[in-house]
């Protein structure tokens, strides 16, 4: 019999719109066609292509889902589709795209002013202007609240001092979304626009990543950094601000990791007809299969879901609880093919040909950043409760 994609068992056609499957075919062929031939030497050179900042713009996805401002003003599906096209090419290319989206231009576009969204905003979705988001901390990941970053008022300015580690586009970045304290609690927690040049404010490259090697990872060291005060957020008040960031954030990173996952998948569906053991190919052998329908069956309920959850979200009535669960089992999925396809591929699943053992790499990360793990489970656990085990 002739064999089905998965694109055909998931059944895309009834769940998308036309503009949602032009935006997903033209990111998938612009990854096949412009991305896929360099990414090997940029995983094994540990560096972003910067300079295809344009042609992604081009496409239409930074700030995808943002209204006004220069942005396409596309569904939360088109984007999560998006995404789930750029992370097939690598985890690096679409987490640049939804810290891009999904952080730093969200958190103008929600907690901005009109002039701040008015100066940032178009340059953004124009690749012009490159926007970071500076929340984690070197001792502070899965508590923000512990924050140590200190904003101090002078006279109309701020005066921010403080580090933040493992941010993405950080050394390129034209400004950062600072967070941080201007008092005691995390209630004091407020957002701030800080840009590149600004005296005492540095970006350094973080060495030695084995994982999301082709992705600018950086940390911020700020030393009383005169900020002013119309570059606050005056809509983000304490940890709601961060956090609501963070879940429009999920959203993309779930639906980017299962794309991962599915090339993965062709990965090992690709070589085991080509690979003859015993006298026959893989494919025919049952536990070979096993694998792969394990592998095709999680990946198919993660994209139903997360168009499932797109369209509550362009609905307003995302949970953030179920972000945490989408979250939570696609980067979970998509870390367990990824090793099961490198097993299928036996010692070729370990080299940089094939690409799995890269998106194998880089989903060791996305299973902790964005929310680890476990932190998701234990969100999902005290909804379904009604007790904290934080």
């Amino acid at each position: 019999m002739n064999a089905m994609t998965l694109d055909d068992i998931i059944g895309w056609k009834p769940l998308l719109t036309d503009e949602e499957r032009t935006i997903r075919d033209s990111v998938r062929r612009w990854v096949t066609d412009r991305y896929m031939p360099r990414i090997t030497n940029d995983f094994e050179q540990g560096i972003f292509a910067r300079e295809l900042i344009s042609e992604i713009a081009d496409l239409g996805v930074l700030g995808a889902n943002l209204e006004g401002y220069g942005c396409a003003g596309a569904s939360h599906v088109a984007y999560g589709l998006a995404c789930y096209e750029l992370e097939a090419g690598d985890s690096g290319l679409r987490s640049f795209v939804s810290v891009q989206t999904s952080l730093a231009m969200f958190a103008i576009w929600r907690y901005g002013t009109e002039e701040q969204k008015l100066r940032w905003l178009p340059e953004m979705a124009a690749g012009k202007a490159i926007g970071c988001f500076g929340l984690t901390e070197p001792m502070h990941g899965s508590d923000p609240g512990g924050m140590t970053t200190r904003a101090v008022r002078d006279g109309d300015d701020w005066l921010i001092t403080g580090n933040k580690m493992w941010i993405t586009n950080a050394e390129f970045a034209d400004l950062a979304i600072v967070w941080a304290k201007t008092g005691e609690d995390a209630a004091s927690v407020r957002g701030f626009i800080v840009e590149k040049g600004m005296p005492g404010y540095e970006a350094h490259n973080i060495p030695g990543k084995m994982s999301m090697r082709a992705s600018a990872t950086g940390s911020l060291v700020m030393d009383q950094v005169r900020v002013p005060d119309s570059n606050r957020l005056p809509e983000a008040a304490g940890l709601g601000g961060p956090l609501r960031c963070l879940t429009n954030a999920r959203y993309s990173v779930g639906f980017g990791v299962l794309g991962a996952a599915r090339f993965c998948l062709d990965q090992a569906i690709s070589y085991t007809k080509e690979r003859t053991q015993f006298g026959v190919p893989l494919a025919r052998k049952q536990l070979i299969q096993q694998k792969l329908a394990d592998m095709g069956a999680r990946i198919v309920h993660g994209c139903v879901l997360g168009v499932h959850y797109g369209r509550l979200k362009e609905q307003d009535a995302l949970h953030h609880v179920q972000v945490s669960l989408f979250k939570r089992d696609a980067c979970q999925t998509a870390l367990d093919a990824a090793r099961e396809a490198r097993t299928v591929l036996g010692a070729n699943g370990i080299t940089t040909e094939y690409h799995v053992i890269r998106h194998a790499l880089n989903l060791e990360s996305t299973y902790t950043y964005e929310g680890t793990h476990e932190i998701h489970t234990l969100a999902l656990g005290r909804a379904l409760t009604g007790e904290s085990a934080f």
